[in-house]
């Protein structure tokens, strides 16, 4: 069913009890309407989808629960809350098998009624929130992408699932190393164990043990109660070590001895605690280089480095980035409540030019972006931010001013060049210092009163 808003469908052939019920909930605000048999409740639900009815049980026609079962079979999140006057221990029980939520009996008691109601409509929207949750989640761990980097990642990552070895992922800030390790775990006979994430680069180094281990009450100051650690959450589950080289050599060495040993101690504790956990890794630094200067254990390295992954960068991938926008556009009009916004092919063409050094974060966050401030449903060059333009060869367009850097190649004469090459490189440098003439002409040698004549020149 979707969106409970208070509707309220009452079943019941004795109209001076379907009209009580009404009122009553009328009055506590529910939407309420009313049918006399099972035929019509069936009907009904053809065309108005409602979460909660109360049913009679003793109905003409087809009976309560007959109706009841095959509403149910069309739409399984259908609630009932049944009544009856003339109850039995079998009809209850398969009132009961069937699903129904609450049993009441006549006469109805107004004041549970609205309890029960109360607490059933509670249930329904948190179930709802709870489908919309999984929905955007799934929305967002998917990978998108059909370049021959992504189907060649994509491969790796199904190999991968079907194991238990540890896994290392490679790859720079923003290319999706996270939703690398989410999809293996997805796709693992551990899916519906924890999936534990934790930043190693964002605890401070006096808590990151607290965190991993959890600690017992005592421990340290602060340490009010015993704490679960990270690993203790994942049991039997998934847990991802990101930014794993910017880990303590002391947190390293006990880090390697729980791979070795299956097992940890709480902070301050005694307790050998034994851990089931598949062990994902993710760094952006050169561990090599990182070992040879001493900041990360050669032998945690080699236990952690099973499976390798390296994550290509967006700038590798081109082909996925018109797919990658079309997607995080779908989600933020949604999410904003925008009508669907269209790219226009020169914006496309800018954006796929561009290097993306933020990879597909820096994407996601610059389609964010264009959906909250582009005024109209078409995004064009005018649309996109100055860093995309300039990170493009670009600057912001104006009257009589060359704009593209390759533009400047198709002009014939030297003179013609240096002046077009003067006014984008004299637009770009008042674009870095935010319009500023002074700081501008500074930075490039130049008179205040000459820049502002060049500008006024550019211009005219």
């Amino acid at each position: 069913m979707s969106g409970f808003e208070n509707r309220v469908l009452i079943i019941d052939d004795d109209e001076r009890v379907a009209d009580a019920i009404r009122g009553v909930l009328e009055d506590e605000g529910y939407s309420v309407d009313v049918v006399g048999s099972g035929e019509e409740a069936l009907d009904y639900y053809g065309k108005n989808p409602v979460d909660i009815a109360l049913l009679d049980l003793w109905l003409p026609g087809i009976d309560g629960l007959t109706a009841m079962e095959k509403i149910k079979t069309r739409y399984p999140s259908a609630y009932f809350i049944a009544m009856s006057g003339h109850g039995n221990i079998e009809t209850a029980v398969r009132a009961t098998k069937l699903g129904v939520y609450d049993y009441i009996e006549k006469p109805v008691s107004m004041e549970k009624l609205l309890i029960t109601i109360s607490n059933l409509s509670a249930l329904v929207k948190l179930e709802e929130e709870n489908r919309n949750l999984k929905s955007s989640i799934a929305r967002q761990t998917v990978m998108i992408g059909n370049s021959p980097p992504m189907k060649a990642l994509k491969s790796q990552i199904d190999t991968i699932a079907e194991t238990v070895s540890s896994v290392f992922i490679t790859g720079e800030n923003g290319t999706g190393k996270e939703l690398v390790a989410r999809l293996i775990h997805q796709n693992s006979d551990r899916k519906n164990a924890p999936f534990v994430d934790i930043n190693c680069a964002a605890i401070p180094e006096e808590l990151i043990e607290s965190e991993l281990f959890g600690h017992e009450k005592g421990s340290f100051t602060g340490a009010v109660s015993q704490k679960r650690g990270k690993f203790d959450l994942a049991s039997h589950g998934t847990l991802f070590l990101d930014e794993i080289g910017d880990m303590s050599l002391k947190t390293q060495a006990k880090i390697l001895r729980i791979l070795e040993e299956k097992r940890f101690e709480r902070v301050g504790g005694t307790e050998q605690i034994k851990v089931d956990v598949r062990i994902i890794a993710a760094t952006n630094k050169d561990l090599a280089e990182q070992i040879e200067k001493g900041n990360f254990r050669a032998d945690l390295f080699y236990r952690l480095n099973v499976i390798p992954i390296q994550v290509p960068p967006l700038r590798e991938r081109k082909e996925d980035i018109s797919e990658l926008i079309d997607h995080y556009m779908n989600i933020f009009c949604t999410q904003y409540g925008r009508p669907l916004k269209q790219v226009s092919e020169q914006a496309m063409n800018i954006l796929l030019k561009y290097n993306w050094p933020g990879n597909v974060r820096e994407l996601r966050n610059i389609v964010e972006r264009l959906v909250i401030m582009t005024k109209g449903q078409l995004i064009d060059r005018e649309s996109l931010p100055g860093e995309i333009l300039i990170g493009s060869g670009l600057t912001p367009a104006g009257p009589g001013i060359c704009s593209d850097i390759d533009e400047i190649f198709n002009i014939q004469t030297i003179r013609e060049a240096r002046d077009a090459f003067e006014t984008l490189f004299i637009k770009k440098k008042l674009n870095d210092y935010e319009g500023n003439i002074s700081k501008t002409a500074n930075a490039i040698g130049m008179e205040r009163s000459s820049l502002h004549r060049k500008i006024r020149q550019q211009k005219s």
